[in-house]
C-alpha cells in the first residue's frame, strides 16, 4: 500500500517542487511578461496541439494495422488519450500499459502484441525526435556538448536496434521465455520493418513532431519573442529526450528546465524562457487531460477498471500474463 502511494507521491512532488521553483524566482518578471502576451496565439497553439494528437492516433492506427488489427482512426487516438492521461498522474509511463489493457478488452489482441506496439510507437519517437534535434544543431553554433551526446546516443540506439531486427531471424530457442521475447520481436519488425510501414510510420512521426514543434513556436510567438526556429527545435526535442526519463509523472519539472536552458542559449531572458517552457508543456498536457477525459467517457466505465489493472500490475511489481 505504502510503496504504491509514495510511488506516485514521491515524483508528483519533485515535479511540484521544481516548478514551483522556476515560477518563484522569476515570479515578478513573469507577471510582467504575461500583461503583454498575445492570447490569440494560444488558440493557435491549441488548435496545433489537437492536430498532432490527430496525426498519432492515424500512425497508431498503421502500427496496429502492421499486426493485422483493424482499428479506426477514432479509437487508436483516443487509447493514446487515456494512456497518456494516465501518464501525468504516474511516473515511469506506467500509463502506457493501459492501453494493452483497452486493446485487450476491444480488440481481442495479445499483451504481446499490445506491448509491441508501444515499443514500436517509442522507437520511431525517439529516433524522429533525435534526427531533427541533430539537424537543428547545425544551425545552432553554441549547443553545449551533452545536448549532442543527448541527442546521439538515442539516435544510435534506435538504429542498432534497427539493425538487430533485421537479423532476428537468425535466432532460435526453446527457452519458453526467450521464444516470448523473440515472439514480440518478431510482431515489432513485422509491423515496423516492411517498406509501407517504414515510410508511413516514418513521415507521420516527423509530422507529428514538427507539429509539437509549431505549438512551441505559437507559444513563443505569444510572449513576441525572436527565437531563431533552429533553436525552438533543439528545445523541444532536449526537453523530450530529458522527459524520456520517467522520473515525474509526464515528465513534468524535467521538460521545462530543459527548454528554458536551450531558449537562454538565444539570449532570452530567464523570466521569458521560464514561461514559455512552463506554458508550453501546459497547454500540451491540458489538451492531453482533456482528450483523456472525452476518450473515457468514449470507451465507457469499463475502462477505469482496466486502469485500476493496469496500474495494480505494474506498481505491485507483476507481469500480465503473455499469451
Amino acid at each position: 500500500m505504502y510503496r504504491k502511494i509514495s510511488a506516485i507521491v514521491i515524483p508528483t512532488l519533485i515535479a511540484v517542487g521544481i516548478i514551483g521553483y522556476m515560477l518563484y524566482s522569476v515570479w515578478d518578471q513573469i507577471l510582467v511578461a504575461i500583461q503583454h502576451m498575445i492570447p490569440a496565439y494560444l488558440i493557435v497553439a491549441v488548435a496545433i496541439c489537437l492536430c498532432a494528437w490527430w496525426l498519432r492516433g492515424w500512425r497508431y492506427h498503421t502500427i496496429l494495422k502492421g499486426l493485422n488489427y483493424s482499428v479506426s482512426v477514432k479509437v487508436s487516438t483516443a487509447c493514446i488519450f487515456v494512456s497518456q492521461t494516465v501518464n501525468l498522474v504516474v511516473p515511469a509511463r506506467l500509463g502506457d500499459f493501459v492501453r494493452v489493457f483497452i486493446l485487450k478488452h476491444e480488440y481481442n489482441t495479445t499483451y504481446s502484441e499490445g506491448i509491441s506496439s508501444l515499443v514500436v510507437e517509442r522507437v520511431f519517437d525517439i529516433i524522429t525526435v533525435a534526427f531533427l534535434g541533430a539537424i537543428s544543431l547545425f544551425f545552432v553554433l553554441n549547443a553545449p556538448s551533452w545536448f549532442t551526446t543527448l541527442i546521439i546516443v538515442p539516435l544510435a540506439v534506435g538504429v542498432a536496434f534497427f539493425a538487430f531486427l533485421l537479423l532476428i531471424g537468425k535466432f532460435s530457442s526453446g527457452n519458453k521465455y526467450i521464444i516470448i521475447i523473440l515472439n514480440m520481436l518478431h510482431e515489432i519488425k513485422r509491423a515496423s520493418l516492411t517498406p509501407r510501414s517504414l515510410l508511413l510510420l516514418g513521415i507521420s512521426s516527423a509530422a507529428a513532431w514538427l507539429l509539437d514543434i509549431f505549438a512551441c513556436v505559437a507559444v513563443v510567438m505569444m510572449f513576441e519573442q525572436n527565437i531563431p526556429f533552429a533553436i525552438i527545435v533543439l528545445a523541444v526535442v532536449i526537453g523530450n529526450l530529458v522527459k524520456a526519463v520517467p522520473l515525474t509523472p509526464g515528465g513534468i519539472g524535467t521538460y521545462e528546465p530543459a527548454l528554458m536552458i536551450t531558449f537562454e542559449l538565444a539570449g532570452v531572458a530567464p523570466p521569458v524562457a521560464t514561461l514559455i517552457a512552463v506554458i508550453d508543456h501546459l497547454i500540451k498536457n491540458l489538451v492531453t487531460l482533456a482528450g483523456g477525459v472525452i476518450s473515457i467517457y468514449y470507451f465507457g466505465d469499463w475502462v477505469i477498471p482496466s486502469i485500476k489493472t493496469a496500474l495494480n500490475t505494474k506498481l505491485g511489481g507483476g507481469e500480465p500474463p503473455v499469451s
